[in-house]
């Protein structure tokens, strides 16, 4: 099996358990969650060390799942940034209060947010401008998918908020600090990965097609399930709304490359691809 193929694999692993969860309740639904996020952090990084090489696949394990595992139990122990929250014991073992899962999801989502942002970025600008607008678009892309993930865990009662105000309109019991504490954690992680991965992290090509697909997939997904299966309809409102900002784009982006690419061919040159061609 081809490098390509494993990412692939893995990815129609992971889409048929998501499918399942739906259909699933109380512990089997727990642990169906587990294996998912096992099966997310076994993806991303797997296909970082496979596209990247060992440094890039280390870096995104320290920023983000290290990263990740130090502010959870920073909140967790204080309530800074997030807010006052407890997680249950459905999760599977924890440490200093978190689940050991806990930080796999965030390093599950930050690469293809990482790469998606990289694939927008390109073209014009300053390298400076470039690498601004790379780590904002993609600390936005991971921390809007909150927007899906807590209510879909408070709601089958993972955690739980200790006080769930100021909230927004139609997810309660979820405080607004949580949101803004996930994006200032994103901004930190993004901004530490480039320095770690090295320069081959600002680059995109076609070995990255699983990591985009996974982030729009992750995008429609969680919209259907929230909105038809999950009985969640706002938090479908609210995720479709803040993960749109890079999902929609990326969508367009690609839809575009694929309608020049005939014209391209016939003309005798490759289009081009942001994120790919543009000089850094």
């Amino acid at each position: 099996m081809t490098r390509r193929g494993i990412s692939w694999t893995l990815l129609a692993v992971l889409v048929l358990a998501q499918i399942c969860y739906p259909l699933t309740t109380g512990v089997t639904r727990a642990g169906l969650t587990v294996a998912t996020v096992v099966l997310g952090w076994l993806l991303s990084v797997g296909h970082a060390l496979l596209s990247r090489g060992p440094r890039a696949a280390a870096a995104l394990v320290a920023v983000a799942t290290g990263g990740g595992f130090a502010i959870e139990a920073v909140g967790v122990a204080t309530g800074v940034p997030f807010g006052s929250y407890d997680y249950s014991g459905e999760l599977g073992p924890k440490l200093a209060g978190v689940p050991l899962i806990i930080p796999l999801a965030w390093t599950w989502m930050a690469w293809p947010a990482w790469l998606a942002a990289v694939r927008l970025t390109g073209g014009t600008g300053s390298p400076a401008l470039r690498r601004v607008r790379r780590i904002a678009l993609a600390a936005l892309g991971l921390a809007a998918w909150d927007l899906f993930l807590d209510p879909q865990m408070v709601a089958e009662g993972y955690w739980v908020w200790r006080d769930g105000t100021p909230a927004l309109p139609g997810l309660p019991g979820i405080p607004v600090s949580n949101y803004l504490g996930w994006l200032l954690f994103a901004v930190l992680l993004m901004s530490a990965l480039r320095p770690l991965a090295g320069p081959a992290a600002e680059r995109t090509d076609q070995r990255d097609h699983p990591m985009i697909a996974l982030y729009l997939w992750t995008y429609a997904s969680s919209i259907l399930a929230h909105a038809v299966f999950l009985d969640l309809p706002a938090s479908a409102l609210w995720g479709a709304a803040g993960m749109s900002v890079t999902a929609v784009p990326l969508a367009v982006t690609l839809l575009r490359a694929r309608r020049a690419a005939p014209d391209a061919l016939r003309e005798g040159h490759q289009p081009h691809r942001p994120g790919v061609d543009a000089t850094r």
